[in-house]
This record gives C-alpha cells, structure tokens and sequence, in this order.
C-alpha cells in the first residue's frame, strides 16, 4: 500500500530560485574542495615516495644479503683489498 507522493507544482520563478541556491551552494563549496583535492594529491605524492623508498630499501638489502652469502664475492672483494694495497705501496718513492 504505497502511496506516490507527488511534488508540488513549482512555478518558474521558484524552479529558477531553487536552481540558483543548488548553482550557489556547489560554486561555494568549489573553492573548498579544490583545497582538499590538492591536500589528497599531496598525500598521494608523499605515500608513492613513501613506497618507492621503501622499495629501493629493500633491493639494496637483497642485493647486500645475497653478496654476503656468495663466498666468491667476498673472495673477490679481498682479492679488490690486496690489489688496492699492493697498488699503495708501489706508490712509496
């Protein structure tokens, strides 16, 4: 048992007031929600920073652990000290 409540007749002048308010409330609202827009790119900036960083963190640490576990790295990276070494002393004149 529903009923349809219909809307009143409106005349003109006041479908053209009620339209102006609706057209009046959302030009004022724009300048707020162009600020908020702006606060939520930001943040987004901030957090795909955030993230990358994060992520460049995480490759280097893998590369770190993965070098460290490889004896010919650190084979190799002796091998890199002692000719730096040998290279200092042939320096001496």
């Amino acid at each position: 048992m529903s009923e349809t409540v219909k809307d009143p007749e409106m005349s003109q002048e006041e479908l053209e007031e009620r339209r102006k308010k609706v057209s009046d409330f959302y030009a004022g609202n724009i300048p707020h929600l162009k600020i908020q827009c702006e606060y939520e790119e930001l943040l987004t900036k901030i957090e795909e920073n955030r993230a990358k960083r994060l992520q460049a963190q995480m490759m280097i640490a893998q590369i770190m652990a993965a070098q460290e576990e490889n004896p010919a790295n650190t084979k190799a990276r002796e091998d890199f000290e002692q000719e730096l070494e040998n290279q200092r002393k042939l320096k001496k004149v």
